[in-house]
């Protein structure tokens, strides 16, 4: 009785600690019934091709050596360890597997002494569900700073993706945060390591990031940066973005809370870059080289440039719609095929090809119409338009668009 009581605190423990790894963006669902206590540790996501995961994300262990100010499981910080091994995790995945209670695994882990010794233990839970238990599913493991190029190499040949958390956007900014990473050698090197392992065939779901935003006083357009240099040189799948949060009895407790909204424009403008076609250049930043948190940035693009609209909808590049609020890149497609056929006239078929025509009539003409008729003229001649203030999300949920909240697995 006492070794199953323990084993579910440690599950408890290390997939509580688990949190802070991001998996898709996405809260876990809320479970109210006592036997649905474990399913907060649940977390759904989606894979390439769309199809539907439920993922169970834990760490095999919170003891750690490493020194990051913001950290919950790092060094000197009092807490309660705890650790699994590998054929133990194995083995509770493979219960609720079956149980079909979850459809993959987010594996990670703290690390109490050698980066090496821990990745090997996370290799072998791995190689035991895909050996023993001949499990071909989903599963995200976490390659861990500065472990060896062979172990590296394993993990993907095992994974479905792999990823290394960069947390912030270059060398200088992690020295503020720890004093034992290091930022090209532990980090980045190995992220290149992850773009040859998914050029040679491995690793089909791609590999990833994660930055936490506000820890060491970074500006957006730093992590910007990063994140457009890491997608050009290192194929990175996509970034991951978690506001900081202070943990009690880090050195970081006393700084304030990250505003979420900074997290979620993040977001956007990483969107804009990946899916819409802006120059980081484009993307409307501060003098400070910070994101508004007060609107979204392609709203933002489109006030600052009015000498680019209307566009005449049957008319313009597949280029320019992109540029439009409320039209996103699957309602783009859909624009461009439609009026292969017949020109649009009226907002309604707009609807239906799933723009959101609230926030894109002010930008479009229809027919050389215009389709609000709250257009004002500036000394310039320049349309200027009363704007909504809407999340760019709207666009991307109506068409489909992948979502940080809802895209694929973490």
């Amino acid at each position: 009785m006492s070794r199953i009581l323990d084993l579910q605190d440690r599950f408890q423990t290390l997939a509580s600690a688990a949190q802070y790894d991001v998996c898709a963006g996405g809260a876990p669902p809320t479970r109210t019934a006592k036997r649905e206590r474990a399913a907060r540790f649940f977390y759904p996501s989606r894979v390439s091709g769309g199809s539907r995961v439920m993922l169970l994300k834990i760490l095999l262990t919170n003891r750690c050596a490493n020194d990051c100010g913001y950290c919950a499981n790092r060094q000197e910080r009092a807490r309660r360890y705890c650790s699994f091994r590998p054929q133990e995790l194995a083995s509770l995945f493979m219960d609720f597997y079956r149980q079909r209670r979850v459809s993959g695994l987010f594996l990670s882990s703290a690390i109490p002494d050698s980066p090496d010794r821990t990745m090997q233990e996370m290799i072998e839970t791995v190689e035991i569900l895909r050996l023993k238990h001949q499990f071909k599913g989903y599963i995200h493991l976490k390659v861990l700073p500065g472990c060896s190029e062979h172990l590296a190499r394993e993990a993907c040949r095992l994974a479905s993706r792999a990823s290394i958390n960069l947390e912030v956007p270059n060398a200088p900014r992690l020295r503020e945060l720890s004093m034992v990473k290091d930022f090209q050698n532990d980090l980045v090197i190995r992220l290149g390591l992850l773009k040859e392992m998914e050029e040679e065939g491995l690793l089909p779901d791609g590999h990833t990031t994660q930055f936490v935003v506000g820890a060491a006083g970074e500006s957006d357009a730093e992590i910007l940066a990063t994140v457009r240099d890491l997608y050009e040189t290192k194929g990175l799948r996509r970034a991951y973005f978690s506001a900081f949060n202070p943990i009690s009895g880090t050195p970081l407790e006393g700084i304030p809370a990250e505003n979420p909204w900074r997290q979620h424009r993040l977001y956007q403008a990483d969107f804009l870059s990946r899916f819409y076609g802006f120059d980081l250049a484009e993307i409307p930043l501060d003098e400070k080289g910070r994101l508004a948190l007060d609107s979204d940035p392609k709203m933002a693009w489109a006030a600052a440039h009015p000498e680019f609209f209307p566009l005449e909808i049957n008319r313009a590049e597949r280029e320019e719609l992109l540029r439009v609020p409320g039209v996103g890149v699957v309602g783009v497609e859909r624009i461009l095929r439609a009026r292969r056929e017949a020109n649009l006239n009226s907002l309604d078929q707009l609807k239906k090809l799933k723009v959101i025509t609230g926030r894109a009539a002010p930008f479009l003409l229809l027919n050389g119409r215009q389709t609000v008729p709250v257009v004002k003229r500036r000394a310039t001649g320049h349309t200027q338009v009363k704007l909504q203030q809407l999340s760019l999300w709207d666009e991307m949920a109506q068409d489909g668009t992948e979502h940080p909240l809802a895209g694929a697995a973490g």
